[in-house]
């Protein structure tokens, strides 16, 4: 069983991202997403970071939270 704390810097780390404070907002602020685009069809995710995404939606995978977060915040 996966005992991990799924949070931003979590997500960020899972997605081979700069998990720091600093990194996680500069990333928010630099990406903004229109209303009628999924998250993960937006052009900044590799392939794997996409599909890490949609996956873990589609399953509402302990990850779902903290995606839906990440989800609002680039909105």
């Amino acid at each position: 069983m996966d005992m991990t704390t799924h949070d931003m810097a979590t997500l960020f780390a899972q997605l081979g991202l700069d998990n720091s404070p600093t990194a996680i907002n500069a990333f928010i602020a630099s990406h903004k997403l229109p209303a009628d685009m999924t998250l993960a069809q937006a052009s900044f995710w590799t392939s794997a970071q996409a599909s890490f995404l949609t996956e873990n939606l589609k399953q509402d995978a302990d990850w779902s939270d903290v995606i839906d977060q990440l989800n609002m915040l680039l909105r």
